[in-house]
């Protein structure tokens, strides 16, 4: 539980940071050296709550589990986390060997712990994932449980340096995704999740209750791997996650989350690394990304589902992380609508052709939000394959993305970055010229290697300072 005196010091920040915002957004915007943001970061990370359990085990093999790769455990780990909830919490233990599940509901006051060689094999039936309240690329739905789920809980983790394995691949969820590349070169019949999505997010533009919006057999929208809904004080620490279906870590509407030294090596369709969504104070740390879509995507809800929720998603710290392949290393968006504000991101490494963008914003007039207050410092970037920083208020998938809420993008900075290869553009941004992309600072940034220095339309306040792009000094 909070105390009183966290929470009247969250309160603090909370007006301290509005009162930054209310500055920089002023007919003269603050500079990063008369702000220093970066005070507000280590306030936010003192402010995170730290989960903390009884010291009691409960091994999943005195529940019957089987650890032989074969035997559906699904029971055992559910008897073993109530039974460890029920008598005040502790550790449910996964000892080394190879367990097979369906989905993994989370109580309070559980830490789920993997031993250094154990490996959680989550079933490719469907069946074996019910039907619950979740999310489906920012938009709320009844549909299948995430692989790892916890609602309304709070004290929860994993824990340990085992592997979970969700098995999914080109045979069985990947299919889903209706791309190409999954399926239909190896003569499988492709899914039908595009058509799907679009009847969700109609269901959400003409208010359909959530608790309405049912999906699951036959709809083909991949679960989550692993989902915090409503939640408060989560520790997610040393773990390896591979072969996912969908978004792999996805905080949603949960706050005061750290995410800690984990390893996420899946590159299918919309695998996304971590994806905080309507989430405030969370804290992903000493991880590396190695994906098939955004290595960090900061997410606030789509469209009208965005809107009808309200809640931006704000206090996310990104330090000391590698990011390797991947559509970009930290991404704000495109599930955007209710905003993102208060980023930080230091020290992290980002390096490989594949790796498409270091840092990028992604909206559109559908998706509209306000994104303020991104601070980056102390990047070592290898190569990237388009551009360093992308800020877009265009950005078009699934059909038209043409609507009336217009995003606003402002307070952008950069300091301390090198860049060896960057690509087609260092800094490409495009804004409306109702609402221009709005103080952006690079300072102290080198970018070798890059075809043009910048791609700028509707841009207003860009500052270089002590900047160089092919070695030569941007004025």
């Amino acid at each position: 539980m909070i105390t009183g005196k966290v929470r009247m010091f969250k309160s603090v920040l909370m007006a301290a940071t509005t009162a930054f915002t209310m500055l920089s957004c002023g007919k003269q915007a603050l500079t990063v050296s008369e702000a220093d943001p970066w005070k507000n970061k280590d306030l936010i990370v003192k402010s995170i709550s730290k989960t903390r359990f009884l010291d009691k085990t409960y091994n999943v093999n005195d529940f019957g589990a089987v650890a032989d790769g074969k035997t559906l455990n699904t029971l055992a780990f559910e008897k073993a986390i109530k039974a460890c909830a029920q008598n005040g919490g502790g550790k449910v233990l996964i000892p080394d060997g190879k367990y097979v599940t369906g989905a993994i509901h989370l109580e309070n006051n559980v830490n789920l712990h993997l031993d250094d060689h154990a490996e959680v094999l989550f079933s490719i039936d469907p069946k074996e994932y019910p039907i619950v309240h979740t999310s489906f690329e920012g938009t709320e739905l009844m549909n299948y449980s995430p692989l790892i789920y916890a609602k309304n809980k709070t004290n929860i983790a994993i824990t340990g340096k085992g592997t979970l394995n969700g098995q999914a691949d080109a045979t069985n969820w990947w299919i889903w995704s209706g791309g190409k590349d999954y399926g239909w070169k190896k003569g499988i019949p492709s899914q039908n999740d595009p058509q799907n999505r679009a009847v969700l997010i109609d269901m959400a533009e003409k208010g359909v209750p959530v608790k309405e919006r049912n999906f699951g057999e036959g709809r083909y929208l991949r679960p989550n791997f692993m989902e915090f809904f409503e939640c408060s004080t989560v520790l997610v620490k040393d773990v390896t996650i591979i072969n996912a279906p969908f978004w792999i870590l996805h905080p949603l509407k949960s706050n005061d989350i750290i995410i800690d030294g984990v390893t996420v090596n899946s590159h299918g369709p919309n695998n996304d690394g971590c994806d905080p969504e309507y989430s405030q104070n969370v804290l992903i740390k000493n991880c590396t990304f190695n994906t098939g879509d955004d290595c960090i995507a900061i997410k606030a809800g789509r469209d009208g589902d965005g809107r009808r929720v309200a809640i931006p998603s704000k206090n996310i710290i990104v330090q000391n992380c590698k990011m390797i392949d991947g559509h970009g290393g930290v991404v704000i968006g495109s599930e955007i609508s209710a905003g993102v504000n208060t980023v930080f991101v230091e020290d992290c490494v980002m390096d490989s052709p594949n790796l498409d963008r270091a840092i990028r914003i992604k909206t559109n007039s559908k998706r509209g939000g306000v994104i303020e207050n991104v601070f980056v410092r102390n990047l070592e970037v290898g190569t990237v394959k388009e551009c360093v920083l992308k800020l877009n208020m265009f950005y078009n998938v699934y059909g038209s993305q043409t609507g009336n809420f217009i995003p606003t993008i402002r307070n952008i900075s950069l300091e301390n970055i090198n860049v060896k290869n960057g690509g087609k553009y260092g800094v490409w941004a495009e804004g409306y010229e109702q609402s221009p992309v709005e103080n952006i600072t690079l300072k102290n940034v080198v970018i070798q290697k890059v075809d043009s220095a910048h791609l700028l339309k509707n841009v207003k306040n860009i500052q270089f300072i002590n900047t160089y792009i092919n070695e030569k000094k941007v004025e």
